[in-house]
């Protein structure tokens, strides 16, 4: 079954988020390295990349039709998956700045509308 006009939107502006998100890691990825959990094996600039690299592909799988399900259900375990990095980061920023603070605890609710916005492009693939 084809998308409707309506519903494949949805999924062309998170295969965006992905991409652009996942273009980041690549061409500045400091700032992701300084939230990689330190509990995670091998350096920070390889799990940045490696994120990087992911959300290209979940990109690139939710903006094919043939690929859109899996790809959201993909994309909302990513979703789930770095969650941990943002919990660091809120940490890490508890004692910065009102707006970097602000900007690091909205990171964590954030996550959910993320993962419903993934599973509703899986549902309607």
């Amino acid at each position: 079954m084809q998308p409707t006009r309506s519903r494949a939107p949805a999924a062309l502006a998170l295969a965006g988020l992905l991409g652009v998100a996942g273009v980041t890691h690549f061409a500045r990825p400091r700032p992701y390295d300084s939230i990689v959990p330190r509990s995670l094996p091998g350096g920070p600039r390889a799990w940045t990349y490696a994120s990087g690299a992911a959300e290209l592909a979940l990109a690139a799988a939710v903006v094919a039709p043939r690929t859109r399900g899996l790809g959201g259900l993909l994309a909302a375990w990513f979703f789930v998956a770095v969650f941990p990095a943002n919990v660091k980061m809120a940490r890490d920023f508890r004692h910065k700045s009102a707006k970097a603070r602000a900007i690091a605890y909205g990171r964590l609710p954030l996550q959910v509308p993320l993962v419903l916005w993934a599973l509703r492009v899986r549902r309607d693939a």
